[in-house]
């Protein structure tokens, strides 16, 4: 048997091996039905180019998967959307239809569906493959359409590799990238939004929606056409533009991938796609999930792991995106979808609630991505703590580089709604950050877009609240909006500071953006004014918003400039609760952090590694909307003592109230 080493490296897997190796000995035999045992997976994951619409040198192609089907006919603005006998498709094995088409049957932009009809009924479709969908703006119907343009475009950048020490991740949403109240473009984002990621010196930028996704407030959360780019922000052409000026900038691009679920809408959609319920979703009660209104995929089924492996495939190969972020995974992994589930120890990992069959798709898929490029990164969204998550596959994990620090945002959202700022423990706010096991990469983050969401608030919004709209000028100092400033820094700057693999930041949180966000429906008569960022507020130089953007600019560079930054262990050097502060070295830098809101602190003594120390970041400088009370220019030499530990000698440091100083060992 081989030996898996997540169970070996860790005792408190040990009563567990035997599910353990059973999930791997059963992905091994999937695999191996699903190769033939002769085959790569990603010679299998090809659906994409043998399904769909495909030009040929002499005409057209298109098949479809449709088992239950007894006729399927394509209808379009070719045949006035009537059912044609020149356009019905022929049966092939399999449940798989095709037809075969002249050269003039069709053209590049024309819109078209499949007519499905199965015994007992009939519907319009759109192909479950088809790589594009447009919505008409009068009719708000929506098509496939024939996308085949003259000029197609060609990659500058094919063998981009990311830069990951570490991973520094800018999360956007296309749509809402723009200072106008409108659905902004890939072009819009690729011209004014990719040079601010640069500027700012992030080196990835991690997309939402952009799987096709018929309403535009669910923020790409229910998809229906899996292989289309939502067209709502352009064209296939103008994305891979984008992608590619990012790869020349260095700057990576993941994806926001859904493969959890999908909408529940029959038209535009999956559900009832050949007029069953369970062609790729599963049947009875565990068709929908309980509380996404959404329906839940099989992943048992051969033919839908072909689907969703060829989907993983095709986006890295035709648009050349650099990875995933897995939406949802937690409520793949668990048959309950992870609800009312409190997680509290290994067994509720192990406890036959668990999907096996999602389990091994997640282990499958991050088999493939890394097959199809080993420079591909894959990030979950998970909130369980599942054991082997970001572990490799032939470790016994299911293979993920990254698993989402989930737990972080929520500890922040508690700790600033329920504990005084007297009572905030700086230590337990460090044990918080890294508590994690160390044989997995995190990304770590402050806050999440879902605290941008309608029905939240960002950290900046609980922190300064209404204040924000009045006092935000340099200048107009109250002590809420200082309070807010202050701490807006020291979260981002330990929790940056902090990470085993990578932080992220959501589009407009690093300035402390003032508005949530509230896309266009039917409450807010259909308005844009609270769906998009407002950049103005971080270019001029009269805001504090201003300030805050600088500060993280000058985070994220401080961060970049250290070689290997995730090689290098965290240390805590000082921790004294009752002044509530805490400082740990991390290389040659050491960041010391000031919680406590009433007490400066002079000629404060630390404990670390002899030598000269310089600033090299300062929350409380002026430039970063600061008193400027601490004397940047000056080296602080440490003085010996003959009580102190071996190697340890006093820093004395002059520590305003709610600031955080960083000094690098010279």
């Amino acid at each position: 048997m081989v030996k898996l080493p997540i169970v070996e490296s860790d005792p408190y897997l040990e009563p567990y091996a035997a599910a353990i190796y059973g999930r791997y000995e059963y992905c091994v035999n999937v695999e191996k039905k699903l190769t033939g045992g002769n085959q790569t997976l990603s010679d299998f994951a090809t659906g994409y180019l043998y399904f769909g619409l495909h030009r040929l040198t002499d005409g057209w192609v298109f098949r479809e998967w449709a088992p239950n089907a007894t006729a399927v006919f394509l209808i379009g603005d070719f045949n006035n959307w009537q059912r044609h006998p020149d356009y019905q498709m022929k049966k092939l094995q399999g449940g798989i239809w095709e037809i075969r088409l002249p050269d003039y049957a069709m053209t590049h932009s024309q819109l078209y569906k499949l007519l499905v009809e199965w015994e007992g009924g009939s519907g319009e479709r759109i192909p479950a493959w088809t790589r594009r969908v447009v919505q008409d703006e009068q009719t708000k119907i929506f098509s496939a359409q024939v996308w085949n343009p003259i000029q197609q475009y060609k990659f500058k950048h094919k063998n981009f590799v990311p830069k990951t020490d570490p991973l520094l991740i800018y999360e956007c949403h296309i749509g809402m990238s723009s200072s106008e109240e409108k659905v902004a473009s890939y072009d819009e984002f690729r011209q004014n939004v990719l040079p601010r990621v640069a500027r700012a010196g992030y080196n990835c930028i991690q997309i939402m929606a952009i799987q096709e996704h018929p309403y535009y407030g669910s923020f790409g959360y229910h998809v229906s056409s899996f292989f289309a780019a939502s067209s709502r922000f352009g064209t296939p052409e103008e994305l891979k533009h984008l992608i590619d000026d990012a790869h020349e900038m260095g700057i990576a691009v993941i994806m926001d991938i859904v493969h959890s679920h999908a909408v529940k809408n029959e038209v535009e959609g999956l559900g009832r796609f050949d007029g069953t319920p369970y062609q790729y979703f599963h049947g009875g009660s565990r068709r929908e999930h309980p509380a996404w209104d959404s329906l839940c995929f099989d992943y048992g089924k051969p033919s839908v792991l072909h689907f969703l492996l060829s989907n993983c495939k095709f986006w890295l190969e035709e648009y050349k995106f650099d990875g995933f972020r897995f939406d949802g995974v937690t409520s793949m992994l668990y048959r309950s979808h992870g609800l009312g589930e409190d997680f509290s120890g290994y067994d509720s990992y192990f406890n036959l609630n668990q999907d096996g069959d999602a389990i091994c798709y997640l282990t499958l898929a991050n088999k493939l991505i890394h097959e199809v490029n080993p420079n591909a990164l894959s990030i979950a969204e998970e909130v369980s703590g599942m054991p082997g998550l970001a572990a490799k596959y032939e470790d016994g994990g299911i293979g993920f580089d990254y698993r989402m620090a989930m737990g972080i945002p929520d500890f922040w959202i508690k700790y600033i709604k329920e504990v005084k700022d007297e009572d905030w423990k700086a230590g337990h706010i460090f044990w918080e950050l890294t508590n994690r096991r160390a044989d997995e990469k995190t990304i770590s983050y402050a806050e999440s877009h879902d605290q941008a969401l309608v029905g939240d608030k960002t950290i900046i919004f609980r922190l300064i609240d209404a204040e924000m709209y009045w006092h935000m000028q340099r200048g107009d100092n109250t002590m809420t909006v200082d309070r807010g400033i202050a701490l807006h820094k020291m979260i981002r700057l330990i929790t940056a500071t902090t990470i085993n693999g990578g932080y992220l930041n959501f589009m407009g949180n690093e300035f402390g953006h003032p508005e949530w966000i509230d896309f266009p429906r039917e409450g807010n008569g259909w308005s844009h004014k609270y769906a998009r960022r407002q950049w103005e507020l971080v270019d001029n130089e009269n805001y504090l918003y201003h300030s805050l953007g600088e500060f993280d600019r000058a985070m994220i560079s401080l961060i970049n400039a250290q070689n290997e930054f995730n090689a290098q262990s965290i240390d805590k050097v000082w921790d004294m609760e009752g002044d509530q502060l805490v400082a740990y070295r991390r290389g040659d830098l050491l960041f010391v952090f000031n919680f406590n809101g009433r007490k400066s602190f002079v000629d404060y003594g630390i404990l670390t590694e002899p030598g000269e120390y310089k600033v090299v970041l300062n929350t409380d400088n002026p430039a970063f909307g600061g008193f400027g009370l601490v004397d940047e220019s000056i080296s602080h030499l440490t003085i010996s003592d003959k009580f102190a530990p071996a190697g340890r000698e006093w820093l004395k440091l002059y520590i305003p109230a709610r600031s955080a100083q960083v000094l690098q060992k010279l």
